[in-house]
């Protein structure tokens, strides 16, 4: 059981409303996790909105299917129950029943090695993994990349705090 409760959008501020107006019409969802967020307009900025922002910057980068799966890296090795749900599903719409025997493009699989890496421990990142990416991404890449982890780790220890559960759709 979450430890608190979404909030009714009936009974929100004006600015959760209009936070939550602006992201529906941007084509998303209010999940758990969001109708929590939206006891505070400014932490649902924060951890959502600009992790969108973050993903599309990461997509120039890499494409969709290797955002995403970045992305579900990050939160497998976290074993965030709310994100794997919703990363396993989003997967399965490209045909994915099985992630770990999945055979990724070489780009792909250093991605999901880095995202399991900074999840796992971001002080103890190896080198020689490093080394693959820079040879592979540009300065600005790296950053974004990282950035877009950071914030899947907040994702992860957000629902996970706060025991939100998983959607059932």
């Amino acid at each position: 059981m979450p430890r608190i409760k979404m909030i009714e959008m009936e009974a929100a501020s004006e600015e959760a409303k209009r936070a939550a107006k602006a992201h529906l019409a941007q084509g998303y969802r209010l999940t758990n996790e969001k109708r929590t967020l939206l006891h505070n307009p400014v932490a649902f900025r924060a951890l959502e909105e600009e992790s969108y922002a973050l993903d599309r910057e990461l997509r120039k980068f890499v494409g969709k299917r290797a955002a995403d799966f970045f992305e579900y890296a990050v939160s497998l090795q976290n074993d965030c129950l709310v994100c794997s749900t919703y990363f396993a599903r989003l997967l399965r719409s490209y045909g994915i029943e099985d992630f770990a025997g999945f055979e990724f493009t070489p780009q792909e699989r250093l991605l999901v090695e880095y995202g399991r890496a900074i999840a796992k421990n971001p002080k103890q990142v190896p080198d020689e993994l490093f080394e693959a990416l820079r040879r592979e991404f540009s300065d600005e890449a790296l950053v974004v990349l990282t950035a877009m982890g950071v914030f899947m780790i907040a994702n992860n220890y957000f629902n996970d705090i706060l025991q939100m559960e998983p959607e059932t759709v």
